[in-house]
């Protein structure tokens, strides 16, 4: 069984790889930082009988996209987890950062999911886990084209599920959507989390476990399921309100 795991040098990804492989998968890693993707690579290869390959790759090109499908065949489960965010005032935060944004947290995930979920519906079989955020759900002001990304991610996957469930397809997609969680996320988004955040080895477990068990939304955490339910059923312009009272909390640490 092999898995590929993207944006695997850090966090949820990295622990993600550390869960797979004591399970017994063998995995591909692709992450754009060499330098702690390799070491990942290594510290799991010293404890596993098991092959990992390391590919320092930019997701955020699409033909790099297209590149990395074409190189890595047979995968039963694809992990899209690379991606970033910004906070600040819409009009103030990095246009460029903010291209590269919608790249690798939205048309990364696209094509993968499109060329992969080509091949596995043909064999009938495997699983896409994709790496969205609570903030999918609810609008985001003061982190507002992070949000747009991560609420794409929830509706494609939705819709995809549908089709799945329609046409009576073994393959299966899964969403994991967390609150804040103790990555490096927080250093490239410019924002300190005024939540409590959760441990990545914690959410990776969650994630796996769930997933194997056929689990479509995997919300880890009651008080993230709480507000998955509470963005359902008050008007959108309170949620606006919270949020952007949270958000400016996190610019003021």
């Amino acid at each position: 069984m092999k898995a590929l795991i993207t944006g695997a040098s850090s966090g949820i990804g990295r622990d993600m790889a550390r869960v797979l492989v004591a399970k017994g998968y063998n995995l591909v890693l692709v992450a754009r930082n060499e330098e702690p993707l390799k070491k990942l690579a290594e510290e799991l290869k010293e404890k596993n009988q098991i092959q990992v390959e390391s590919i320092p790759m930019d997701l955020s090109i699409e033909e790099n996209c297209k590149e990395l499908h074409n190189k890595v065949q047979n995968v039963d489960i694809l992990i899209n987890n690379a991606g970033f965010g910004d906070c600040g005032n819409f009009t103030k935060t990095s246009l460029d950062k903010e291209i590269s944004m919608i790249k690798t947290n939205i048309t990364a995930y696209h094509i993968l999911m499109k060329l992969y979920l080509m091949d596995m519906k043909k064999k009938d079989s495997g699983k896409i886990l994709n790496v969205a955020s609570i903030a999918g759900f609810m609008p985001g002001p003061l982190m507002a084209t992070y949000y747009a990304t991560k609420a794409y991610i929830v509706r494609i996957s939705e819709g995809i599920r549908e089709e799945l469930k329609k046409e009576k397809s073994n393959v299966q997609i899964c969403l994991l959507c967390p609150g804040p969680v103790k990555t490096n996320f927080d250093k490239v988004a410019n924002v300190k989390f005024h939540m409590r955040e959760a441990n990545s080895m914690v959410i990776a477990k969650y994630a796996i476990k769930k997933m194997e068990k056929g689990k479509f939304y995997i919300i880890p955490g009651i008080d993230v399921k709480l507000a998955k339910i509470g963005a359902k059923l008050l008007p959108a312009s309170f949620i606006s309100k919270i949020t952007y009272i949270v958000q400016k909390r996190k610019l003021e640490r």
